[in-house]
């Protein structure tokens, strides 16, 4: 017996699979020390480019939040843009449902998040009955 737990000890050790996976950690091991050697102004500006969310992403955060604050459903997200802290978004929002839905009262909202999706900020920019049709000056 002890002649047979040998043999399978040393196949245990010695497969091909683990000679492949320490080599793969010994070149991501050296790949890595580079980047350690970075300034530090470098690897904040890798943590903020990584920590910051995504425009789509952003767009659902201002909608959902909005909503958890006013208590109505967003009827849309009008605009999205990034701004230095974060994103700034404008949503629609159906305030007073009329019939005909033409004559029913929206408002838009300005909503302000931070780089993770959080909301910052956020105030009723204008009110409008959904039939309105923007006029350029």
């Amino acid at each position: 017996m002890a002649a047979g737990d040998k043999g399978e000890t040393e196949r245990i050790r010695r497969p091909s699979k683990k000679k492949t996976a320490k080599k793969t950690v010994t070149k991501t091991a050296t790949t890595t020390a580079p980047k350690a050697a970075d300034t530090t102004a470098a690897q904040d500006g890798v943590k903020r480019a990584a920590r910051r969310i995504s425009a789509p992403h952003a767009m659902r955060n201002a909608a959902e939040q909005l909503q958890e604050l006013l208590g109505r459903a967003p009827e849309s997200v009008s605009s999205v843009k990034p701004t230095d802290d974060g994103w700034q978004a404008d949503v629609e929002v159906l305030e007073l449902e009329r019939i005909p839905e033409t004559t029913s009262v929206m408002a838009s909202y300005r909503v302000t998040l931070d780089e993770e999706g959080g909301l910052v900020a956020y105030e009723r920019t204008r009110r409008y009955t959904r039939g309105q049709i923007d006029r350029n000056p």
